[in-house]
């Protein structure tokens, strides 16, 4: 009980970019897995569903309004969303494989990790004047 309230409250102060990062790697290793695991076709149709909902969700988030990214970013983020869905249909039939579908997830981890480490703050300059010297 004290787990799960615990585990609730973690996620809901994680950095964005760190949740989405485990999101990604999550399914990430369920496509690795079904890519392993040929004859299991439910394996592949269940890890192909949830990439397919999760790039459907970025999309989405990417073409409204309120995202912050600049457009190039965004233009190029909805492109691979596309390639995404482009890819899964056919793979849902299985004979196909993973590899570019897995590469391009980690490629998104890798920039997701980059996003989630704390960001530099600059060292004040021994030339700076006190905060208590400064006139109003």
């Amino acid at each position: 009980m004290y787990f799960e309230a615990y585990k609730k409250a973690s996620l809901a102060t994680e950095n964005p970019s760190l949740t989405e990062f485990r999101l990604f790697a999550e399914i990430t290793r369920e496509l690795e897995l079904a890519n392993k695991d040929t004859k299991n076709h439910k394996i592949l149709i269940n890890a192909l569903f949830r990439n397919s909902q999760l790039w459907l969700t970025l999309r989405t988030d990417l073409m409204s309004a309120e995202n912050k990214l600049d457009l190039e970013t965004k233009a190029g983020l909805i492109s691979l969303a596309i390639w995404v869905d482009r890819f899964t249909t056919p793979a849902m039939k299985g004979g196909i494989d993973l590899d570019p579908l897995i590469a391009v997830n980690r490629q998104i981890m890798h920039g997701l990790s980059e996003a989630a480490k704390p960001k530099q703050v600059a060292p004040v300059s021994k030339t700076s004047v006190p905060f208590e010297q400064v006139s109003v």
